[in-house]
This record gives structure tokens, C-alpha cells and sequence, in this order.
């Protein structure tokens, strides 16, 4: 290659890569990463890793996973990290307290459907999947206190949630301490040239930077990434918040929780989940403000690009088929996502919050009711003290995204 076929292909791939991110710490140091890679035809080494702290996956993790996509689809050795070790600690990132341990048990558990999960984004043939506790549960005591002379208190509570939670007199216990050094350590065993994580991981990936620097090698470049919005435009996506979007939803939930976000959160999401090209994402959006096309119609593109990527062109276009019929046509006499309910009496509030999981607070429950957009079988209930009793077939409504049929 010439020197300006080699500064081409270097922008080339900086210019995709660099998409999307928060902060790439630092941009010189990569692009002579990228320019050496194509100069001498040898892979950068790509780390992502993940605590399996749960069993399911959702858009909010697929963001860096999807950053992976493009680095392997660019001839990078990607090597996706499973924290066989460190998911046992648990990242404490933006935790207000201590989290509990857990046990080998339970790591493997979680991770028993991830790969599966990961197979929808990533060609699991052409990654490297490790777990660190094939290295880590091999560090001597000596290893050890080697790893944490090379840091001090002071710099550890430097970090934002562990100042917090001091000058609130609440406990950090040692072990937390070692989380950002254990991951960075996976850094020095991979010899890792590029690491992404979160925005609340910066502190997390610099220790790597530090690390391999006082090992003697090249330092990695942080990619951070954005925090995914969850659907309720407020909290980041989250299980456990109950407005996240699983890579496995079938289309249909999907595509619904979709057309559930904001107008102002719909352009975010087309540039965190789908490759739709930034020029033309800009053009929706001034084609929105000049009233050329309705945010709706937008919404409706969004919804199948992500079904699409994720189930297929066919299941993205009969998604939006049943959204239609069922939300824009009241066509009830279509396939709905099911709910197994004990067939009893009880007060709808109940039923919205704990037993169909619909809203999230009681205090949203009685906001939709009173304003009627809670129905039963396409009839408005506006009493908060109303009383059904659940019945196969039953069809419950909570405003004009959500419904489910009782099995």
C-alpha cells in the first residue's frame, strides 16, 4: 500500500470505529495503533468483557457488543471476556452499597444462556471467548500484593462512587478496591490493544492503561461508550428497572417497546442501535421538523430496523403489522403477547403493578387509571378500587403501547 492508500485506510476505520463513542482516551495513540495494524497486516487485540451477573442480555449491553461487531468486521481479533472471577465480586460501578458475593454456582448459571445471547450480534466463530478466572484464581498472595502496590488508597477513592458513599459514612470494603485492578489485569494477560466499556467504566479501563504500563507493555486505548437510555428516557436500561428491551424479545415486544419511547429518545437510539448512517438519521430528523414525516412514521422505521437486526426483514415487517392492527386498527383478533395469571379475584392496581408488571409504581397505576388508559377487555376502568376477576382470554391494556392476554 502507499502512504496515502495507508492514511486512507486508517481514516476509514477510525471513522467507523469511533462512531458513536463517548470518549476514546486517546485518539493519537489509536490512530498509530489502526496505522501499524495496516502497515504490518496484524490485529489489534479487541477486549470487551461482562460480569454475568444476570441471564439476560438487552440493547443497553449490546451497544459495545455491536462496537465488537465492527472491529471483527474490520479483521480485528476481538476477545469477548466472560468475568468467571470478577462476576463473583460484582462491578461496584454506581452501587450506593456493598453488593453481595456470589458463588461459582451462580456464575456459571448466568452464564449458560450469554453466548447464545451474544451469537445474535456477534459471529461466535470468529471471536475468542475467554473467562479470567482461568488466570485470576492462579494469582499467588505474592501476585497479588504486587498488583496492589502499584496503587494507592488515595486514587481509589478518587473514584466518584466510592467518595460518595465515604462522606455518606457508608462501608467499601476492600474487595471493591480490587474489582477496577482485577479487570485491569485481564488487560495485561490479553495484551489487550483497545478495551470498551461503559462511561461509568473510564475508572475501571485506566487501571488497565496503568497496569500495563508498569508491565512493560503498549497501553491500551479506553473506548467508552454511552450509557443506553432505558425506554422510560430517564434511568439507564435496566432488567431490574423493568424498561429495557431484551435482545431475545420476540419481534413483537420489541417493536411495541419501541414505539413506547419519546419523540427526543428516538434519535438516540438511532444512533446507538442501528447502523443507519448519521447523515440520514440528520435528514429524519429535519424532515420531522419541517413536517415532511410524522415522528411516528419515524418510530415505525426504528422499530423494524431493530427487529430486523435482530429476528429478520420478514418478522421486522409483520411486526409492525400487528402493532397496526392492534394499536392503530383496534384489531384485537391477532396473536397478543401472553401472561400466565392465577385465575382470581383482585384490585386492578395489584394487577398492573405486581402481577403483570405493566407499570411500575403503584402511584403510575393510579395516575393511568384516573385518566383512562387502563382497560379490560378494551373497556375503561377509571375506579382505583376496582375489583376483576381474572379470567382466561382477558385482554388488559395499560395505555397505548402495552397489552397482554391472560393464557
Amino acid at each position: 500500500m502507499t502512504e496515502l492508500e495507508i492514511k486512507q485506510e486508517v481514516e476509514r476505520q477510525f471513522n467507523i470505529l469511533s462512531r458513536g463513542c463517548e470518549e476514546i482516551i486517546n485518539e493519537e495513540e489509536f490512530k498509530k495503533k489502526l496505522e501499524k495494524s495496516v502497515v504490518t497486516k496484524t490485529p489489534l487485540k479487541v477486549k470487551l468483557g461482562i460480569d454475568p451477573s444476570g441471564t439476560e442480555l438487552h440493547l443497553g449491553h449490546a451497544v459495545p457488543l455491536r462496537k465488537l461487531k465492527q472491529f471483527q468486521e474490520l479483521g480485528h481479533q476481538v476477545y469477548f471476556l466472560i468475568g468467571t472471577f470478577t462476576g463473583r465480586i460484582g462491578d461496584p460501578t454506581g452501587k450506593s452499597e456493598t453488593r453481595k458475593m456470589l458463588s461459582e454456582e451462580q456464575v456459571m448459571e448466568n452464564i449458560k444462556t450469554y453466548l447464545d445471547q451474544v451469537a445474535l450480534i456477534l459471529d461466535l466463530d470468529k471471536i475468542n471467548v475467554v473467562y479470567n478466572a482461568d488466570w485470576l484464581e492462579k494469582l499467588t498472595l505474592t501476585d497479588v500484593l504486587k498488583l496492589l502496590s502499584m496503587f494507592t488508597v488515595s486514587q481509589m477513592i478518587s473514584r466518584e462512587d466510592f467518595a460518595k458513599r465515604l462522606s455518606e459514612n457508608k462501608p467499601v470494603s476492600l474487595i471493591e478496591f480490587m474489582y477496577p485492578i482485577l479487570q485491569g489485569y485481564d488487560s495485561v494477560e490479553l495484551y489487550a490493544d483497545v478495551e470498551l466499556g461503559a462511561t461509568e467504566q473510564k475508572f475501571n479501563l485506566l487501571r488497565g492503561r496503568d497496569l500495563q504500563k508498569n508491565f512493560g507493555q503498549e497501553q491500551q486505548i479506553c473506548m467508552i461508550m454511552p450509557i443506553l437510555e432505558g425506554l422510560d428516557g430517564v434511568e439507564k436500561m435496566s432488567k431490574s428497572l423493568n424498561n429495557y428491551i431484551g435482545v431475545k424479545d420476540v419481534p413483537n415486544d420489541m417493536f411495541g417497546k419501541i414505539m413506547s419511547i419519546s419523540d427526543e429518545l428516538m434519535y438516540n437510539y438511532y444512533k446507538m442501535i442501528t447502523e443507519i448512517p448519521l447523515e440520514e438519521i440528520e435528514r429524519i430528523k429535519e424532515d420531522i421538523e419541517n413536517g415532511v414525516l410524522h415522528p411516528m412514521e419515524a418510530k415505525k422505521q426504528l422499530g423494524m430496523e431493530v427487529v430486523k437486526i435482530y429476528h429478520g426483514k420478514d418478522a421486522s415487517s409483520e411486526a409492525r403489522e400487528w402493532f397496526e392492527n392492534v394499536f392503530s386498527k383496534k384489531n384485537l383478533d391477532v396473536d397478543l403477547p401472553e401472561v400466565q395469571l392465577e385465575y382470581k379475584e383482585i384490585g386492578i392496581i395489584d394487577l398492573l403493578v405486581k402481577e403483570t408488571e405493566l407499570v411500575k409504581t403503584t402511584s403510575e397505576a393510579r395516575r393511568l387509571v384516573e385518566q383512562g388508559g387502563f382497560k379490560i377487555n378494551d373497556e375503561p376502568v377509571k375506579d382505583i378500587r376496582a375489583v376483576v376477576n381474572i379470567e382466561s382470554g382477558m385482554i388488559i391494556r395499560a395505555g397505548k403501547k402495552k397489552i397482554v392476554k391472560v393464557k
